[in-house]
């Protein structure tokens, strides 16, 4: 069955952020804390500063949501906080509307809110975009019924999302690990101990190339759209995505199309991060982000990740790295970043620990979390649960 759809205006209130005075800001932690969008963490804000002059709030209870800038779209629960001109605050009416489930209805819309944005130079989600927004209601017309079918509701979400975090820590903690396999087997670039073969990123691929530098024209739904906040060390983040259609994504694969074995690397804004294409499922790329062909005959993809994330390397990326507030890191310039070579049977000893750690993971946690809480997220918000 389908819930009945009841817009936002009846059962919550928004307040939008507003800065305080500059001179009134500081981080000392005298005042009220004060959040902007920069501050949203993975589950609530990062307090990093405070304001002696506040001049809008949020709750705990609340929900947080990022409303202007590149960050359109993030949300992140309430804090006690003063909130600036990035931020609205989603005050559920209690007696409606309960706050985990609105949070998580929120956060399902994130990537459509960010494509309902305005704004030529700065895109921008109003007030009224977030009260015109429909919510799947159980039980209307009885709210105590209501109420108790969304805690149960939001209550499985928890579970799905707890496991989903816990596993992100696993892979995080793991990497932190192989890491430290990379040293000892390889030693450290700087010195090159082992004195392996020196390179240049530039001898080990075919070819290093970005996505069309023209912004596209997002879809709710198709092919992924990845840009730099989805490149991490650990891997491609299936989070906070936004799409292009199939005959989109066709118009930029004629410049460049992933496929397995590549490697990404940022160039833009967020410079020098690495991770390999380790999957079958096709995307596109923001200009942002570099595609590196590796040459099999010399490098493993997955070991080339690890060297271009090593402290050597990602030195060499800043250095290479042009620009103060538009920061760019060059296609021709990448290509320069020293690094050394060991035989392709010693790098793909080191992938066979690595998938070995993947297997350790998996076998406790033996499913995809992201592709569980949304699918989880899509029946819950469809009365399927």
């Amino acid at each position: 069955m389908s819930w009945p759809l009841v817009k936002l205006q009846k059962l919550v209130d928004v307040i939008m952020g507003q800065a305080p005075p500059g001179s009134e800001c500081n981080k000392n932690g005298v005042g009220t804390a004060f959040v902007k969008a920069g501050e949203f963490g993975t589950e609530r804000p990062v307090i990093r500063e405070w304001t002696t002059k506040p001049l809008k709030f949020a709750k705990f209870e609340d929900v947080l949501l990022c409303v202007v800038g590149a960050t359109c779209g993030k949300v992140n629960r309430g804090e006690e906080c003063a909130i600036g001109r990035s931020v609205a605050a989603i005050r559920s009416k209690e007696e409606l509307v309960d706050n985990n489930y609105l949070y998580y209805f929120i956060s399902s819309w994130s990537n459509r809110l960010r494509s309902m944005s305005q704004g030529a130079a700065q895109t921008v989600i109003s007030k009224d975009m977030i009260l015109g927004l429909e919510i799947p209601l159980p039980y209307p017309d009885d709210p105590e019924k209501s109420l108790k079918e969304q805690k149960r509701i939001a209550a499985i979400l928890d579970k799905a999302d707890a496991i989903r975090r816990k596993r992100q820590q696993a892979i995080e903690l793991a990497d932190e690990f192989l890491r430290s396999v990379f040293l000892d087997m390889f030693g450290d670039p700087v010195t090159n101990p082992k004195g392996w073969n020196p390179a240049i990123l530039g001898d080990l691929i075919h070819f290093a190339k970005d996505g069309p530098h023209v912004s596209p024209k997002y879809s709710d739904e198709g092919i992924p759209f990845l840009s730099t906040r989805h490149v991490k060390p650990s891997g491609v983040v299936w989070e906070d995505l936004k799409y292009v259609t199939q005959e989109e994504a066709g118009l930029h694969w004629k410049k460049c199309k992933p496929q397995l074995g590549d490697v990404l690397y940022t160039k833009g804004g967020t410079t020098g991060i690495a991770c390999p294409v380790d999957f079958k499922e096709e995307f596109a790329v923001w200009v942002h982000v570099a595609l590196l062909r590796p040459n099999v005959s010399k490098v493993n993809y997955i070991w080339l990740s690890y060297m271009l994330n090593s402290r050597y390397c990602y030195f060499q990326s800043q250095q290479h790295t042009r620009g103060a507030t538009n920061k760019d890191l060059g296609l021709t310039r990448m290509v320069d970043i020293k690094m050394f070579c060991p035989p392709l049977r010693d790098q793909e000893r080191f992938v066979q620990i690595k998938k070995q750690i993947e297997v350790l993971i998996n076998s406790g946690l033996d499913f995809n979390q992201s592709n569980l809480f949304e699918s989880l997220s899509q029946k819950a918000f469809k009365g399927e649960l």
